[in-house]
This record gives C-alpha cells, structure tokens and sequence, in this order.
C-alpha cells in the first residue's frame, strides 16, 4: 500500500504511485507526462483530451487517443475548425471516443476560434502561464500535488475570455501538468526533471 510517496516498480526503479497503477500508464508517465508540449495542434490536442477526460479517469482517455486523433483529423486545428453538423453526428455515433455532445461541441467551436488566431498564439498564450520551477518544490507526495493553482485559474480565465470553452481551472492545470508547464513528478520519481 503505497503512502502517496514514489513506489518501485518491476524493474526496481521509482515512479509515482499513479504511474503503475495500470500497464498502459508507465511509458505514458515514464515518456510523456510533464514533458513540455509546443506547436498549436500538439496542444489543442492535449486541450481537447483533458476536457474530455473531465468526470472520468485518465486511463479511458489513454486508452481511446488514437481513436480521438482519428475522429478529429489528428486534432489538426484547420481540419476541425471545418467540422459540420455532418461530422458532429459522425463523432456521436464513433465508439472508438467518448460520446459526449457538449464535449464534442466543445472540442468544435473551440478550433473555430483557434484557426483564426495567428501561428503560435495558442503556443506562447499557454506557455506565458508557467510558473517559475525554481519556486516550486518537488512534491513528496501525491498528497502535496495540486489539483488548482492561482496560474491554472488564471490559464482557465484566459482562454474562456477569448471564447474557449470546457477550459475550467482543475482542467487547466491538468493539461499545465501532462504537458510540461509544471514538473508534478514526485521528488523520488524517475522522470523528476526528465523533460528540463
């Protein structure tokens, strides 16, 4: 029973709990999670799956990303910026992602706003939020990791004043997380510092 703190894993070497609590977790946690993330698509991306993993674990979302990049055209803002009633009815009838109508519209209307923003805008915009790693300790625990922070509800606000939706502060932080903004790795973990 693990007490928050990093646990070994098969192999002997420390991870945070979350990242063997299933197979399909530890190359995710090991190679990608807190890794910085640049380019519009890449993280619009990661903007659409943390809104749609909102309510649900984490592993569905994993499990079905290759099925998501398929139906939203590789989440390629121009390409679903043209999505039409057409295509949203596609999307509620694919089994392959979650069939969420509000989500789905979400994920829509939000590449009809970004395809008319200039290259790179969603980029610095998402990165001007980072805090200074310096000012941060490295947690212990998952216990002294965050679900909310003052740069997260200060993302959420920025982007929902310029008419995103389904942006909230907790998803904020989470996609402020998975894509390298914050290094929530905990002290003991292997992949502490491994996107720096």
């Amino acid at each position: 029973m693990s007490d928050g703190r990093a646990i070994a894993g098969p192999d002997g070497r420390l991870r945070c709990p979350w990242g063997l609590s299933a197979e399909d977790y530890v190359a995710y946690h090991d190679e990608e999670w807190g890794r910085p993330v640049h380019g519009d698509d890449a993280l619009f991306e990661r903007l659409c799956l943390e809104a749609f993993q909102s309510g649900l674990s984490w592993i569905t979302i994993l499990r079905r990303r290759e099925g998501f990049r398929k139906a939203f055209s590789g989440f390629r803002i121009a390409e679903v910026a043209r999505f039409t009633d057409a295509d949203r009815e596609r999307l509620l009838a694919d089994e392959g992602i979650i069939r969420n109508r509000a989500k789905i519209d979400a994920t829509i209307a939000n590449a009809k706003i970004l395809v008319d923003w200039k290259p790179g805008e969603l980029d610095t915009l998402i990165w001007s939020y980072a805090p200074d790693a310096a000012a941060r300790p490295a947690p212990a625990s998952v216990t002294e990791v965050p679900a909310v922070t003052d740069e997260s509800t200060a993302l959420s606000k920025a982007l929902k004043k310029r008419g995103l939706r389904f942006i909230g502060p907790t998803t904020a932080y989470a996609l402020m997380q998975a894509c390298g903004l914050v290094d929530d790795h905990l002290a003991d973990c292997l992949a502490r510092g491994a996107g720096r």
